[in-house]
């Protein structure tokens, strides 16, 4: 089978049958497969079918193509030498080949070189750096200058002593302020004219507390219905449900 499958491909390429319609018809005398030619070759069948088509443009170089050339002429038992003489015609003569070509890619692989940022992103970054520091300096002197005012709670009123001025003799020109605590109440008792604070604290349940004053007084309550407050001996309880504060004076008792 061998020499005529020998003899056949002089007279296919003398015929003037192509390199590729000679390998395949070789290949279908053999009775084998292009997977099994891949398999013996160990070359892609997508290369051999390029090659059975006359396309030699994925075997990576003229080199190359004739390697191919021989190892499927081998596999499929065509002689290689009026095959590669045909492709010399058709391609060119082999010239020297340097042994680098052996190992790099037909097609030169580009690579990207690494740029240098440019000068315009370098000076956006170190203004941005900069006005960064700046509004951090800005925010971190007003957090400094400022000194934070604490709102007063039920749980600090409690924890804090009361303090209450010693109330002197009442007379007709005093504000008498009398408070009984039913619940618990927050209390806090602040003098109108220079906004001095009388007295702060959580008055508990069951107790009561008298202020007389000879000046008008504000009277802040947290829990308006657990007191009785009254103020010269007339009652004066706020129907509210929510801290409100009441002011006093001596004119108006």
């Amino acid at each position: 089978m061998v020499p005529f499958l020998l003899i056949a491909t002089y007279q296919h390429v003398e015929a003037g049958v192509s390199i590729g319609e000679s390998l395949a018809e070789a290949r279908r005398q053999a009775g084998l497969t292009i997977g099994q030619v891949s398999h013996e070759t160990r070359i892609r069948e997508s290369i051999i079918r390029d090659i059975e088509q006359n396309d030699f443009s994925a075997c990576g170089g003229d080199f190359y193509a004739r390697g191919h050339i021989r190892s499927i002429a081998a596999v499929v038992g065509a002689d290689p030498v009026p095959l590669i003489s045909a492709y010399d015609a058709e391609h060119g003569p082999p010239g020297t080949m340097r042994a680098a070509d052996v190992f790099e890619p037909s097609t030169p692989i580009k690579i990207r070189e690494r740029r240098s940022p440019s000068m315009s992103l370098i000076v956006a970054v170190v203004l941005l750096a900069i006005i960064g520091f700046g509004v951090y300096r800005l925010v971190s002197h007003d957090r400094g200058g400022s000194k934070p005012v604490a709102s007063p709670t039920h749980k600090a009123a409690a924890s804090a002593k009361p303090t209450a001025r010693p109330s002197p003799t009442p007379t007709s020109h005093d504000v008498v302020i009398q408070l009984t605590a039913t619940e618990d109440c927050w209390v806090q008792l602040t003098s109108s004219s220079d906004g001095a604070q009388i007295y702060m604290g959580v008055i508990p349940a069951g107790s009561s507390r008298t202020w007389t004053e000879k000046q008008a007084v504000a009277v802040r309550l947290g829990n308006p219905r657990g007191v009785v407050l009254t103020v010269n001996g007339k009652l004066q309880n706020p129907n509210s449900t929510t801290p409100v504060t009441l002011s006093f004076s001596p004119q108006a008792s």
